[in-house]
């Protein structure tokens, strides 16, 4: 049986990486975050490498700010399997959901958004530098966000979800 989906935002998000590289060939990593209740990436974050730590901090940033989810579903990877992580979501109530080694479809939510991302924003540019990618991809998951509907969401723009949808009145 599978598990009822979220009813509100900030219940369930997923998260992952994404490699690219910039012109010069040197790689980077994006970790990718959505909420699977409206489809919202809260954050989109580039670097040539990304920590548990790194992980950690971002969510802590996010956290501050109001975006705070009770669950995470991610794969296996150092990363996420990491003190660190562990620290945090244990000191703020968040649950860790594991998918399965090498089912990536278990977080099927997460791979659907990082295609379109690859798709539409990773593979559409040539990123001369760090500070360049940070930009376009942030400039990315604003439009993503706030200005294109979602099939998911019935044609809705994340940001475009009536209140009364999202606290499950309707």
């Amino acid at each position: 049986m599978v598990a009822p989906g979220p009813t509100e935002s900030n219940q369930h998000w997923a998260m992952d990486f994404v490699s690219d590289s910039l012109d010069n060939g040197r790689r980077i990593r994006v970790l990718t975050v959505v909420d699977l209740w409206d489809r919202r990436s809260p954050c989109l974050e580039p670097d040539r490498s990304i920590t548990g730590e790194r992980v950690a901090r971002m969510l802590e940033a996010l956290r501050l700010k109001g975006e705070c989810p009770q669950t995470i579903r991610m794969d296996n990877g150092p990363e996420f399997t990491s003190k660190a992580l562990d620290g945090w979501a244990h000191a703020h109530g968040v649950k860790l959901e594991f998918i399965r080694p090498g089912k990536p479809t278990d977080n099927c939510f997460i791979e659907s958004f990082n295609g379109k991302f690859r798709e539409e924003c990773l593979d559409a540019h040539l990123f001369t530098s760090l500070a360049e990618a940070r930009k376009i991809i942030e400039e990315w998951r604003r439009d993503y966000n706030v200005l294109r509907p979602h099939s998911a969401l019935a044609g809705m723009r994340p940001g475009g979800i009536p209140k009364s949808r999202e606290r499950g009145t309707t």
